[in-house]
């Protein structure tokens, strides 16, 4: 590997790899990040090789093994370079028709296209409906590159902007443009990272630090996840531009013990950054130094704060601490630090190469640039959405996400993960920004957008985030530990039908001081998937409290199952499959359910025959399903 000492050496070499390629050389792109390696994308991986092989065309084709490709609802991905064909679900066995059909006679595979309502079949990434409605900056290089090659992301254009941050801007430069793009924090928060670094900057002591905040612990999100595990070297490289910024020579990047993978890719990335001079002294002969130390998080969901995550790498117990003095003031071993998450530092480098003028033509006034999403729960197209700021709910889950399967109705849509909102269908048009989503009464959080249809209930899926934020609080302050506690018992007073007048109330009470007298932000969020459930969905609250029924007959203690007899054909199908022998009858007798003994674990509603339909769930009287 070439070690190169000056900005001149980084762009020739990107020029030799640029003029090395093969442009008639056909690429096998294929997904192999978490989601799919879990689905055997290794084993595919072999299969096109042994393929590949096994037809003579190893000159001439190349199999590369990207990151996530974001349609993980039909994963495996494979796109097919440099024509865009893009084939979905991908199995093994698919590989020698691919090879024989694509590769080496030009025609289609018509079985593995994505195919609309109308059943036309859509060969090009692009115009496939869930990839044409996105905006894919910081994630659309994935599958241009291997994420464990240097050369593949230097070729692509990587670190040309770290290479002009250090040879054509000096570092108040930097800043200035940082600040003038408005770029915000992605992690949470949405503050404003410019100002976040000039804080920093300016505060006193010689000594600095950057730290990447990769613990990303909310249910159902993994956008940090996979940008570590599918292009780390643009992390890396607006990690480095940042410290240039601020003044620091060393940098931390705090993995969440849970992602193996993503470990691995920056630990590459790392080394061969350094055997590139790209990390070290003297970084391209400018005579800045810095370089970056892993540190791998014990999997607590409150070490994604940020003092308590400097605690942690401090090698203490991942509490937080006080906000009087802020950690971009006295931080990490009490010295100036900046933290910005994995998402913020890989939008860094955009916004050096084209400058901020171009950046703030994307977005909304106040949020500026493109988000991801994790699109996850009960929507047909799950998978990670890159989109302008401003984009409303309706085009993410309707438009992208295909809306929600089955034929269900849509409900509502949790964003900003345990300490965010549900936002209901009414709010389907609100643009999708920092201050939208908090006026709301959500928040942005990391970007996760769980949705949620009709058989979902709006008390239990508060109940469910406050089960999880009392099990992740530190228990350092009262406010939390207790609060958020005392409020999750009087949910599960309410979903098990012993709710009492005045509990909402109650809620709300709590919810006020344990958002006002929490150390942070942990606790001061974890109220708001129990207000904003209560502000869009109290008639679920008041059937819960005062009726004594679960309207979308999800709370176990509130439902029965019920077998019609006037429809039950006997067929013994749901007598045989029952985990808990609850179910009696014989063939060519009616069946019943003996109440005492049926768990409610909903395997005789899903194992009747849609044509018989004599399984029904219903709360007390009314049917529900």
């Amino acid at each position: 590997m070439p070690k190169m000492n000056s900005i001149g050496e980084l762009n020739a070499y990107r020029g030799q790899l640029r003029n090395s390629a093969f442009p008639e050389k056909t690429c096998i792109a294929i997904c192999c990040d978490t989601g799919c390696e879990a689905c055997g994308s290794n084993y595919l991986v072999e299969a096109f090789n042994r393929e590949i092989e096994r037809n003579g065309l190893g000159g001439a084709v190349e199999v590369r093994q990207t990151g996530c490709l974001g349609y993980c609802e039909r994963g495996i991905v494979v796109v097919m370079l440099p024509d865009d064909i893009c084939y979905l679900s991908v199995k093994p066995s698919d590989v020698p028709d691919i090879v024989s059909e694509t590769i080496m006679g030009g025609r289609l595979v018509d079985r593995l296209l994505y195919q609309d309502e109308d059943g036309n079949r859509i060969a090009r990434q692009d115009e496939i409906p869930f990839y044409k409605r996105q905006m894919r900056l910081v994630f659309g290089s994935n599958k241009h590159m291997n994420p464990r090659s240097i050369d593949d992301y230097i070729a692509l254009g990587g670190y040309s902007a770290l290479a002009k941050a250090l040879g054509e801007m000096t570092p108040e430069l930097v800043l200035a443009e940082v600040k003038e793009a408005n770029l915000r924090g992605r992690g949470g928060g949405g503050f404003p990272a410019g100002v976040k670094w000039e804080t920093t900057r300016n505060a006193p002591g010689e000594i600095k630090y950057v730290i990447v905040n990769a613990d990303e612990g909310d249910p159902g999100a993994y956008m940090d996840r996979s940008l570590l595990e599918g292009n780390p070297h643009s992390v890396l490289e607006g990690l480095i531009i940042g410290a240039y910024a601020i003044g620091a020579h060393r940098g931390y990047v705090y993995v969440r013990q849970e992602y193996p993978a993503a470990l691995e890719s920056i630990q590459v990335a790392l080394k061969h950054a350094r055997e590139y001079g790209l990390l070290g002294q003297n970084i391209l002969g400018s005579g800045f130094d810095f370089d970056v130390v892993i540190h791998r998080g014990a999997g607590s969901f409150v070490s994604g704060e940020s003092s308590a995550l400097m605690t942690a790498i401090e090698g203490k117990v991942g509490r937080p601490r006080p906000k009087y003095i802020r950690t971009s003031v006295s931080g990490l071993w009490d010295r100036p630090t900046n933290l910005n998450n994995v998402e913020t530092w890989a939008t860094v480098p955009l916004v050096i190469n084209r400058g901020a003028g171009w950046f703030k033509t994307i977005g909304t006034e106040g949020s500026k640039g493109t988000k991801i999403f994790s699109l996850v729960g009960k929507v047909k197209n799950t998978g990670l959405v890159e989109v302008p700021m401003g984009t409303t709910l309706r085009e993410v889950i309707f438009d992208i996400g295909g809306g929600v399967p089955g034929g269900k109705a849509f409900k509502g849509v949790q964003t900003g993960g345990p300490s965010g909102g549900v936002l209901p269908v009414s709010l389907l048009d609100l643009p999708v920004d920092f201050d939208a989503l908090s006026e709301a009464g959500s928040m942005m959080g990391s970007g996760g957008m769980i949705v949620m249809d009709e058989t979902n209930c709006a008390v239990n899926t508060a109940r469910y985030f406050l089960e999880f934020l009392v099990g992740e609080s530190c228990g350092k302050c009262t406010p939390c530990r207790e609060g958020v506690a005392q409020m999750l018992a009087i949910l599960n007073r309410i979903c098990e039908g012993d709710g009492l007048p005045g509990d909402i109330e109650r809620l709300q009470d709590i919810s006020a001081v344990v958002k006002e007298a929490s150390l942070c932000a942990l606790g001061q969020s974890a109220p708001n998937p129990v207000l904003s459930t209560i502000r869009y969905f109290r008639g679920e609250y008041e059937a819960h409290i005062y009726e004594k029924q679960c309207p979308a007959g999800a709370c176990k203690s509130l439902i029965e199952y019920y077998i019609d007899p006037e429809k039950c054909k006997a067929c013994m199908i749901c007598l045989r499959n029952c985990p808990a022998g609850a179910i009696s009858g014989g063939k060519g007798q009616v069946h019943t359910i003996d109440q005492t003994k049926c768990t409610k674990c909903n395997t005789c509603l899903d194992v009747c025959p849609s044509r018989f339909g004599a399984v029904t769930k219903r709360s007390k009287t009314a049917v529900l399903v």
